[in-house]
């Protein structure tokens, strides 16, 4: 029989091991001590999130721009990634500080590890939003309203692994909101090839938020918090293989149903084999190999920009 999940803020025995926060990062080697935490809590020196969040906006944008993207539109959705990410990271280490201080890999976080209040943490995340809304106001009318409405999921999206098996599905429709942005950004509305790429990107995330959580199954079975590498166990593979597969065919209609032509899909199949790659040789059971392949798919978001984009202009 299963035992009950300890309850959560229960204490529990410290030890070392497992972690994604690098004590020697460049946060630790350059930055002032005083805001050390802050740019930890905000993730600034483990960027992948960053990246997962911008692909989205960047491959709208690409896709609904006749030719080169406008690199000035480009440099503001980097700002928004950054700012957003680190605030969406905030809200979520927040609500869940009795979580992280009882999970190996997140128990050195700022607010479980006592380097920054909450109350800190509230100002902090304030600040971003003050950013992230300085950003929002440069686009137009339709975009700001869209932006503002991802909110709702910014700060719901934490809560899901209380409630759901499936929270990886909710990141996913909270990561990949920028698809709808980028076109808005561009055209003043929403199209279908914006709403194919935003469900593309969503099974997108399931497959590579599946990889990240089996980091932390072990912990998050003994405590209770829910997950699809939970839901998944050992038919994980096979199932990111279905996400992996439908997030292919997602992108290529998105691609056609934007005109493009043979230049991108060409160059969607490079994208295709990094999936394939990352599960083929994917070791469920070691969390290193998890982070790594989970941090791969940077240069998937890279060949598909480069797809979109050499579809646009060759």
């Amino acid at each position: 029989m299963t035992p009950a999940p300890a309850p959560i803020g229960a204490a529990e025995p410290n030890r070392d091991g497992f972690t994604d926060i690098r004590p020697d990062g460049w946060i630790d080697r350059h930055a002032p001590a005083a805001v050390r935490p802050y740019l930890k809590l905000a993730r600034l020196d483990r960027p992948i999130g960053t990246w997962l969040l911008l692909f989205p906006c960047w491959w709208s944008q690409a896709l609904a721009t006749q030719g080169w993207p406008d690199p000035w539109m480009m440099i503001l959705f980097g700002i928004g990634a950054v700012v957003m990410r680190g605030a969406g990271c905030t809200v979520n280490d927040i609500l869940d500080r009795d979580i992280d201080g009882r999970v190996e890999r997140t128990r050195t976080r700022p607010i479980p590890s006592g380097q920054v209040t909450v109350r800190q943490a509230l100002a902090f995340l304030v600040l971003q939003m003050l950013v992230g809304l300085a950003v929002l106001v440069q686009f137009n009318l339709f975009t700001i309203a869209l932006g503002a409405a991802s909110l709702v999921l910014v700060f719901t999206y934490p809560l899901m692994k209380r409630i759901t098996w499936w929270p990886q599905a909710f990141l996913g429709l909270t990561f990949n909101w920028g698809a709808l942005v980028g076109w808005a950004a561009v055209t003043g509305g929403l199209d279908l090839p914006a709403l194919l790429l935003y469900a593309a990107g969503i099974v997108w995330t399931l497959g590579y938020d599946t990889i990240y959580a089996h980091q932390d199954k072990e912990d998050d079975a003994r405590i209770g918090v829910k997950s699809t590498a939970l839901r998944l166990g050992d038919a994980s593979k096979i199932w990111i293989y279905g996400f992996y597969t439908l997030t292919y065919g997602g992108l290529l209609a998105a691609g056609l149903a934007a005109g493009l032509g043979l230049w991108f899909q060409l160059l969607l199949t490079a994208a295709l084999l990094q999936l394939a790659w990352q599960v083929g040789t994917w070791r469920p059971d070691d969390p290193a190999d998890c982070l790594s392949k989970f941090k791969s798919n940077r240069w998937f978001g890279w060949l598909v920009l480069g797809a979109i984009v050499a579809g646009r202009v060759l």
